[in-house]
């Protein structure tokens, strides 16, 4: 296989122990948990295993753990879930303006059913200011939801001393975190983050589709969005995905092996794209904190291309069998509008539609990002001259 897939913030490739552990279960383990018999017993038993695997990654306890169909269904339950549950103490809802469709949508949702939203800027780098975190958080305040990783430009938000903050300033007012980026890339643990709920999605870690898990920490006042038989305790009715389950457990436990070795091997490949990317000329990248690349996720690269449009480069590098993205796959099938991260970061005007994303994963290698900063010196230039003329 020839191809350079550095599209890893989209999705990513299966690792084999997981396809083949889920295809063990369609086969041979194809029992309904809920089922009394032999056969939903040991379909139970993945689903039990999971939560262990799962809550010992998080350091959180097993009941804590509530499986989904992934990241956008489990930020829908923690937002929607927990404004309903909570609306007598208050109808305030703070998050960012770099929010994840998954997240600002819902939060307009909210807004159409009474709520008001506190929609936090960014600077340069893609983080919020935390006073202007504190300043935002009042008595009336239920619940501040902010992204781990920005999945456009690799931006890591302050989330344990926001998840202080937010403690200090009202114990009452719940902190949602949407991991979906930063899980498998990153150490996160909850409670000593001052964590309530925890988003995280199965594909982005080399796990299935379809599938992932919210953890909600005991005690917190939550809703079900779907219901019917009871499954999960009545959480989130509907016959649990086994295979998916199982599948999304194994892959955080092989993500989480090596999690430190991977991250410097990420960063190194990171590192050595971006000085590529300096020899081109005219490339700006976007979200690296003033503190070094080590304070951004250690996974993806925002480059913007004066001079070039991100459609006519995606397409170009596709013909070389190179994999890039032009910003969040879950958007790409809209209508064409400017990336609101982009725009909130300030990035002219003019890059906003000449910027693609590369995102690594434990699989990429550094002759693919040598190989992939050799194409782009050759297009690049070519297109650049096609375009003036």
């Amino acid at each position: 296989m020839n191809e350079i897939y550095l599209d890893n913030s989209a999705t990513t490739r299966c690792y084999d122990e997981v396809a083949d552990l889920m295809a063990e279960i369609m086969k041979n383990e194809y029992g309904n948990p809920s089922s009394l018999h032999h056969k939903g017993v040991e379909a139970e038993r993945y689903i039990t295993d999971a939560k262990k695997t799962l809550a010992s990654i998080l350091r959180v306890e097993d009941k804590e753990i509530l499986f989904t169909s992934g990241g956008t269904e489990s930020d829908s339950l923690a937002l929607i879930g927990c404004a309903m549950a909570n609306r007598r103490a208050g109808m305030h809802l703070v998050t960012t303006r770099v929010e994840h469709p998954a997240v600002l949508e819902n939060m307009a949702f909210l807004e159409k059913q009474g709520f008001t939203v506190t929609y936090l800027p960014v600077g340069r780098d893609g983080r919020i200011s935390l006073s202007d975190l504190e300043a935002a958080v009042t008595d009336e305040t239920i619940l501040v939801s902010i992204m781990h990783t920005n999945n456009e430009i690799g931006a890591c938000m302050p989330i344990a001393e926001a998840g202080a903050l937010i403690r200090k300033k009202n114990p009452n007012t719940l902190f949602h975190v949407d991991a979906v980026q930063g899980f498998g890339k990153a150490v996160i643990y909850p409670k000593k983050m001052n964590i309530d709920l925890l988003s995280v999605s199965g594909h982005k870690i080399h796990g299935p589709k379809g599938v992932g898990f919210l953890y909600v920490r005991g005690g917190v006042k939550i809703n079900p969005l779907m219901l019917g038989g009871g499954q999960q305790k009545g959480m989130r009715s509907g016959t649990e995905n086994v295979p998916g389950i199982a599948g999304l457990a194994k892959a955080a436990e092989l993500i989480y092996k090596d999690i430190e070795a991977e991250r410097e091997t990420l960063f190194t490949l990171k590192k050595a794209l971006i000085e590529g990317l300096s020899g081109i000329g005219d490339v700006t990248v976007n979200g690296i904190p003033e503190d070094g690349v080590e304070g951004s996720a250690p996974h993806i690269v925002s480059a913007s291309f004066a001079g070039v449009r991100s459609e006519v480069l995606l397409h170009a590098l596709e013909d070389r069998e190179i994999y890039v993205s032009s910003g969040s796959a879950c958007a790409s099938n809209k209508a064409k509008h400017p990336s609101d991260t982009l725009s909130a970061i300030g990035i002219d005007k003019s890059l906003l539609d000449s910027t693609l994303r590369f995102s690594f994963s434990v699989f990429t290698t550094n002759e693919e990002i040598e190989k992939t900063l050799t194409a782009l010196r050759e297009i690049v230039p070519m297109l650049r001259r096609y375009t003036r003329h």
